[in-house]
């Protein structure tokens, strides 16, 4: 059977075959590592652009006024239009960037707010017991104190959960591998 193509051709074919594979698989690879995890936006945009910077940072308001529920549940929780309105109805009552704010209060409908920290179905998490064991939340979220947009600082994937519990282990001399047993976050 007689050669279709000529050898330097055969060539030349799988080189640039090669180079297409590899240039795929880098931008694969790029694109894994740029993404943020689970696909979610790190530094999403807001129904209304709250500043943790102001309210924790300028006013020194405590975390768990908002996230009420942060020490008794698993749940830290987004608080409700009425704990907003606690103060919102004297300050600033009437500004039309707290329109949806007010629309939740009257119609009983929540605020839609882009989550910017979630885990997967398959992880437990349970924020009381992390903070009745001393774990601040900037542990996780960072300073939000300092931050006019809410934003993702820790990828809060398992190596980075993983990395925390064998720190905290050593510094307080627990068993390590009880801290980092697949049960005590997947059940």
């Amino acid at each position: 059977m007689p050669q279709v193509f000529h050898p330097p051709l055969v060539l030349v074919l799988k080189l640039v075959a090669l180079a297409l594979l590899l240039i795929a698989g880098a931008g694969w690879i790029t694109l894994y590592m740029v993404l943020p995890p689970r696909g979610g936006p790190v530094d999403p945009r807001q129904p209304i652009p709250f500043s943790h910077q102001h309210h924790v940072g300028d006013d020194g308001i405590d975390c768990r006024y908002c996230h009420w529920s942060v020490e008794k549940s698993a749940y830290a929780g987004i608080p409700s239009a009425q704990v907003c309105l606690t103060c919102h109805s004297q300050l600033f009552s009437d500004a039309p960037v707290l329109e949806p704010l007010r629309e939740s209060a009257r119609t009983g409908r929540p605020i839609r707010w882009v989550r910017v920290h979630e885990l997967p179905d398959f992880v437990f998490f349970d924020h009381s017991i992390h903070v009745a064991k001393g774990v601040g939340c900037v542990e996780c979220h960072g300073r939000v104190d300092k931050m006019p947009r809410i934003h993702r600082v820790a990828s809060l994937e398992m190596q980075w959960c993983l990395e925390c519990h064998r720190r905290m282990a050593r510094m307080r001399g627990l068993d390590e591998r009880r801290m980092t047993d697949c049960s005590t976050c997947h059940r």
